[in-house]
């Protein structure tokens, strides 16, 4: 009679816990509202359709009140995949987008979670579904939902790749990553890490498979694609302001501080040098330690650096960083606890779910908080958040030893890279 009614009660706490963390999401997500309005959709949308009535792609302009023109600053890759949306429609396409996102945001979550589930003898559903929540309310997801953009879809093509393809049919391994390059440039970065791990395979796919899409687009459009990668690539106006609190890149942080000059290049590629290099490096020994996961996500915050031009919602990596800051917070296999990195994931957590980059829009004084070293943290909180995780971001390297994701074991050379990939997505 115990041992029933023990996990009983048990399950009966995890529903009550669940219950009312997602009430207080919902409620908190119903308050906030959305604040852009599907911006980016729209644009993706109208400019597809002055694309396809022919005029030239990257002449089309956006007028917003804050930023002034914005036009579509993807490759012309980009927009034969958004193509459909002109046909489509406005309305129809913040379905699809929503629903999109919320379907990769549940499937990447469902993998991040599940070997944490299994190594702390967690119920699958249980842990799954507290998460869902909770990272939903993290600005780069909340972001991406609400100014309908794109992100979602490129981190879920590179999971594919790293989690799932590599480990069970490593040949095709890159051509998520070479798509995902190919519609946005950032996820370029992980065409490096291919390439500092020795994946010279999936390197040179993934490089393949981003010239391919890129010259399918220049077959279309050769006036575009010649102006792309002439021009438009090469004016960061294009995208905004390089000096709005919303960019957290060193290049953004440097153009806060120097404004209205222009940052001084010197400064800022030395700058990235250091930072996003130290970033790989430690992205290479977490791979070869074993750890895919905390690679991918060093991977992803160096390329965040150093990028001329990072928005919030470009920012996915927040999220496996936190469930590896709780992984490893909870206790490894001695079962002792680390709490100054579950003390790490609960500032994380905190302060990118409220935001600071938008405490002003919240109605924080800027008088007295937007100057001084106060200033200073609140505007470039996520540079100093991100710069922090690549240093702290512990690999746990012999954690992943048991398949967890699994698939075919590989007989090749760099076992612990391969124990990384073979036990990512176990019957995913």
């Amino acid at each position: 009679m115990t041992s029933t009614s023990s996990p009983r009660r048990a399950n009966a706490r995890r529903l009550i816990l669940l219950a009312v963390v997602t009430a207080a999401v919902v409620a908190a997500q119903i308050w906030y509202g959305n604040r852009h309005h599907f911006l980016d959709l729209r644009i993706y949308v109208n400019a597809v359709r002055w694309w396809a009535n022919g005029h030239p792609l990257y002449e089309f302009a956006h007028d917003d009140p804050i930023q002034g023109r914005l036009g579509f600053t993807y490759p012309p890759f980009a927009a034969l995949v958004l193509a459909p949306l002109g046909v489509l429609g406005f309305r129809a396409s913040i379905v699809l987008f929503v629903a999109g996102t919320a379907v990769a945001v549940a499937v990447t979550s469902f993998w991040l979670v599940r070997p944490i589930a299994r190594r702390h003898g967690v119920p699958l559903w249980f842990a799954t579904a507290l998460a869902l929540p909770l990272i939903s309310t993290l600005e780069p997801i909340r972001e991406t939902v609400t100014f309908g953009q794109i992100n979602m879809l490129l981190v879920l093509l590179v999971l594919t790749d790293l989690l799932l393809v590599a480990p069970r049919w490593p040949r095709l391994a890159g051509i998520g990553i070479g798509i995902a390059a190919a519609i946005k440039l950032t996820p370029a970065i992980f065409i490096v890490y291919l390439l500092i791990t020795k994946r010279w395979r999936a390197a040179l796919t993934a490089t393949a498979t981003t010239v391919a899409a890129s010259l399918l687009a220049a077959a279309v459009s050769w006036r575009d694609s010649w102006h792309f990668w002439t021009e438009a690539l090469w004016e960061t106006g294009r995208v905004g302001h390089p000096d709005r609190i919303a960019n957290q890149s060193i290049f953004g942080m440097l153009a806060r501080l120097s404004a209205p000059q222009e940052p001084n290049q010197v400064v800022w590629v030395a700058l990235v040098l250091v930072v996003a290099g130290y970033g790989l490096w430690r992205a290479r020994r977490a791979a070869l330690a074993g750890d895919e996961v905390v690679g991918l996500t060093l991977t992803g915050f160096a390329g965040g650096l150093a990028s001329p031009i990072t928005w919030p919602h470009h920012l996915f990596w927040f999220v496996p960083a936190l469930l590896v800051l709780i992984d490893v917070g909870l206790g490894q296999d001695s079962g002792k606890r680390k709490p100054w990195l579950l003390g790490l994931a609960g500032l994380c957590w905190a302060t990118v779910t409220v935001s600071v980059i938008s405490l002003f829009e919240l109605g924080l004084s800027r008088r007295l908080f937007d100057t001084g070293p106060q200033g200073f943290l609140i505007v470039n909180w996520y540079v100093i958040l991100t710069a922090a995780l690549i240093v702290a971001l512990p690999v746990r390297g012999h954690l992943l030893a048991a398949p967890v994701l699994g698939s075919r074991p590989s007989t090749k050379s760099q076992p612990a890279l391969a124990a990384a990939t073979t036990g990512s997505l176990d019957a995913c």
